[in-house]
Order: structure tokens, then C-alpha cells, then sequence
């Protein structure tokens, strides 16, 4: 049976009410066509289409933009040659995308952190879901055997953090992707009694500083950062996984790419 990549667009918001406005739509390529099969992506990277074109997939779901910006306007991004090229390639591939970031984050749970937590082995400890952070809490560890944990199972090379090495921690707040911000944060801290906040980045001198002067009034706090796509990349890692399931006719593939940051 032939299955068209609006089918497939119609089967990921059929699980979540409709957004609106939201960045969720098909960047390229059209609904109509047939699908002959899928990557599901963090972010549709150059090399990431490249890849899937030799896969032989014609669409790819990513969860962030292809073209460096949130909301993707493209004005007066023509003549930019590395923009330039990396849409002649998706012209000349014939390759799909859409674009799939605020649904996901609305399913209830968000599906995002879901997959995080489900990478993580915590779901026994979730305490309670909120629209944008997860509370969990897990047997007590170290700082420093949390940091390692995190690094084995989600198979990352380093993380940042602040706080103390031997620091116990027991209540964490989850935030994947872009949510590790003081207006998000502080009131998670304060209401919750969290020693520890996990997220994916935020901006440098709002919680990690906020954190800083806790533990320099002796305060049991720390908060690790550990980078937006190794935070988003499980949900997106489940959705495959889901997809498979939907669609057994269609090959689907996850892509995990390169880390794009290394230490020097």
C-alpha cells in the first residue's frame, strides 16, 4: 500500500491537538509523494542528507531547523553560499523535510524528555510532569558518579558543570533543549527542593551563575549542562522506534551525528 508523506505528517499530529502558529511543517518537498522510507533526526545536517539520500530515504523528520534559525525565515539568507548549497543539495535529492519541534514538546508527557528520562533508566523515579521540566527523584550519588552516569548512557564524551564533586543528589529537574534558564530554573529550585538540574543549554550567566553563588553560601545545588542535541536526541531516537511500528512496510532510520562540539 502506497503511503504519501502526509500520512505520515497526519499520523505524528494525530497524537497531539493542533498548534497554532508553530514552526511544524513541510520545509520541503511535497505531501503528496510517496514515501520510500524515513530518517529521523536531531537536526537534517549536510551530512545528515547526504546520508539519508544514500539510504535511499526521501524524507527526514528533524526536530530543529535545517537552516540555522528557529523560525527558519529566509530572508536575505540567499546569498549566503554555505545556505546556498545545502538547499541545492535537498533540491537536487529530492529529499522531504519536516520539520517536527512544537508537537512533540506538547504530548503529555513531552515526548522529548520522555526520551531522555527513558535513556536514562529513571522513569521508576519520576515524580511529576511538568509542561517544561521533569521531577525525578533517584537514589542518592555523588555529583561527580552522576556526571559519569550521564555520560554512559546517553554516550557522551563530556558534559559542563557547576557545583561540588562530592555533593550528594537525590532530586533533579530534567529540562531538555533550550529550557535551562533562570525564569524556567529558579522557581523549579525553590518550589521543589531540587539539588540538581539537568538541561540542555541555556544562557551562561543566568542559572550556572545563580548556581555559583548557592554553592558559595554553602548550598546543596549544582546544575550540568548537556548540550541541546545530546539532551533532544533520545525523544527524537523513540520516535523512530515508534515510527518502525507504525509503518513496518517503510524503512526508518535514526541518525545520530557527529558531536558538534569537542574540548580542546
Amino acid at each position: 500500500m502506497t503511503i504519501t508523506i502526509g500520512q505520515v505528517m497526519d499520523r505524528l499530529l494525530e497524537q497531539t491537538p493542533l498548534i497554532e502558529p508553530t514552526v511544524d511543517s513541510l520545509r520541503a518537498g511535497s505531501a503528496q509523494k510517496e514515501v520510500k522510507g524515513i530518517v529521523v533526526v536531531f537536526m537534517a545536517t549536510q551530512a545528515v542528507i547526504e546520508r539519508a539520500a544514500s539510504l535511499g530515504a526521501n524524507l527526514i523528520i528533524t526536530h530543529e531547523g535545517t537552516f540555522y534559525r528557529h523560525q527558519e525565515n529566509m530572508q536575505g539568507a540567499q546569498d549566503d553560499p554555505v545556505i546556498y548549497e545545502k538547499y541545492n543539495l535537498i533540491d537536487r535529492s529530492g529529499i522531504a523535510i519536516y520539520r517536527y519541534h512544537d508537537h512533540i514538546h506538547r504530548s503529555k508527557p513531552d515526548g522529548i524528555t520522555l526520551g531522555l528520562i527513558n535513556a536514562l533508566g529513571w522513569s521508576p523515579y519520576v515524580e511529576e510532569h511538568l509542561p517544561a521540566a521533569t521531577i525525578v527523584q533517584i537514589p542518592c550519588m555523588t555529583l561527580e558518579r552522576t556526571v559519569q552516569y550521564l555520560k554512559e548512557k546517553l554516550q557522551i564524551a563530556f558534559v559542563r558543570v557547576v557545583g561540588e564533586r562530592e555533593m550528594p543528589c537525590s532530586r533533579i529537574g530534567l529540562l531538555a533543549g533550550y529550557r535551562g534558564g533562570a525564569a524556567l530554573v529558579l522557581p523549579l529550585l525553590m518550589d521543589y527542593n531540587l539539588d540538581l538540574i539537568i538541561a540542555g543549554e541555556g544562557p551562561e550567566w543566568e542559572t550556572p551563575e545563580y548556581v555559583r553563588d548557592a554553592v558559595h553560601q554553602g548550598r546543596n545545588k549544582a546544575f550540568i549542562a548537556l548540550g541541546h542535541a545530546e539532551s533532544e536526541e533520545p525523544g527524537m531516537k523513540e520516535l523512530a522506534e515508534r515510527l518502525r511500528e507504525q509503518f513496518p512496510a517503510l524503512p526508518v532510520h535514526f541518525i545520530r551525528e557527529k558531536p558538534l562540539f569537542f574540548v580542546m
